[in-house]
């Protein structure tokens, strides 16, 4: 188990301590104000994993393209955070149960671990929590919520709380998520695709541009491909089908 943060530490003045695992698996414990988030955003999950029978929550291991190795979930509903962290752009550093907070909330000493720390290519991080939508009213999660919202605020980052997209949206990015890796497809051809695209306005409209020069069991994969990394822009708030619009992303 992590170790937790020290409360002497965590109760003088105003200062938060934060405890989190470096990528060689060493603790390393310090404040807030001086937390290096690079150290962090590279290194372990903080928290141990446990499995054991009759367990409710599925845990494991995603491979995010973004930061090209594995980034632990907790949850299903974690999972789906992650796989959306992966899709977006902006992201360029992914790292789960990131760190152990310990401070003080008036009276009451508080720790906690967030599940997800973001950072953005801007240099933004965003700290995020996840949490079944039956849970996000119960009054100790929204006190938890509203002083971790605060701790990151001190820092001058993002706080989000999530407990669910648009699931069509989310259901389309897991799919595309099956054709993030560009070493398992056919890469050489992704000139002929773009080309293609160019002159197309839907995903069934560059298979048939294409067909009879490449086999729809390498242009399809390239296709999802593409629209995964953004290459080709899609709507993804309707079910994926070939008749998808797509641009060429600017």
């Amino acid at each position: 188990m992590a170790r937790v943060p020290s409360w002497e530490s965590a109760t003088e003045g105003r200062t938060v301590s934060v405890c989190y695992r470096q990528a060689d698996g060493r603790l390393v414990e310090t404040d807030l104000d001086r937390l290096v988030v690079g150290e962090v955003s590279g290194g372990l999950p903080v928290r141990d994993f446990r499995w054991y029978k009759g367990r409710r929550h599925y845990s494991g291991w995603y491979y995010a393209a973004t930061v090209r190795r594995l980034v632990a979930y907790e949850s299903l509903l974690e999972l789906a955070r992650i796989l959306l962290a992966d899709f977006d752009r902006s992201v360029v550093e992914i790292a789960s149960q990131p760190f152990h907070l310990a401070g003080r909330d008036g009276d009451r000493l508080r720790h906690h671990v967030p599940d997800l720390l973001l950072v953005h290519a801007d240099g933004l991080v965003t700290v995020v929590d996840v949490k079944a939508p039956s849970r996000m009213k119960d009054p100790k999660v929204t006190a938890q919520f509203t002083w971790t919202r605060r701790v990151c605020a001190r820092r001058g980052w993002a706080y989000e709380t999530w407990s669910g997209g648009d699931a069509t949206v989310v259901e389309n990015v897991r799919f595309l998520a099956g054709f993030r890796r560009p070493q398992l497809l056919e890469m050489d051809w992704v000139p002929t695709v773009l080309a293609a695209a160019r002159g197309q306005s839907s995903v069934g409209g560059i298979e048939a541009a294409l067909a009879g020069r490449l086999p729809v069991e390498v242009m399809r994969p390239l296709v999802l491909h593409l629209i995964w990394s953004g290459a080709l822009v899609a709507d993804l708030r309707r079910p994926l089908a070939s008749t998808t619009t797509v641009k060429v992303a600017l």
